[in-house]
């Protein structure tokens, strides 16, 4: 994917509050890029300061051969100025990712679903369990390492007792 610079005056008021950040757009659809570290606190600020007060998606992409193997991809919407940010962050294997459920409510499930999907841990979730596999599933299916199949006829044959028929 080639992305070009954003040129936009919100662009220019993030990359001036936060140096580093990455400000893209690729096929008209703008993006930043963050550190996970500092992920909270841009969020915070486009929330308070830029009228991004709505999550609208939460998810993750896993490349496995990255140090960094997930990113995740927070997406956000003003209202007021009806605009639509991607906000981009990494995180390795064995990273946690800090969860955002105090500034938007609305992160619990997705986040949940992250976690359920490519093992993604979100230090701060008030309840962080799977929310889609049943609790005794092993492995995270979205991984590209992971075998769906597999873990399905594991599962099925484990506590149903029957073949998957997959």
């Amino acid at each position: 994917m080639q992305a070009d610079p954003w040129t936009h005056p919100l662009a220019e008021r993030l990359t001036a509050a936060f140096p580093g950040l990455a400000a893209l757009t690729y096929l008209d659809q703008p993006f930043v890029e963050a550190g996970a570290d500092g992920l909270h606190a841009l969020l915070q600020h486009l929330k308070d300061r830029e009228g991004f007060n709505f999550l609208v998606d939460l998810t993750a992409v896993d490349y496995p051969k990255r140090d960094l193997r997930f990113e995740l991809v927070y997406l956000v919407y003003s209202f007021e100025s009806n605009l639509r940010l991607r906000v981009k962050t990494r995180v390795g294997e064995n990273d946690p990712a800090d969860s955002v459920t105090g500034l938007f409510p609305g992160a619990n499930w997705p986040e949940r679903e992250v976690y359920d999907m490519f093992g993604v841990v979100f230090r701060g979730h008030p309840d962080l369990k799977r929310i889609l596999l049943p609790d005794e599933w092993k492995g995270h299916p979205l991984r590209k390492d992971m075998d769906i199949l597999a873990m399905d006829n594991d599962w099925v044959k484990a506590n149903l007792g029957i073949e998957s028929g997959q």
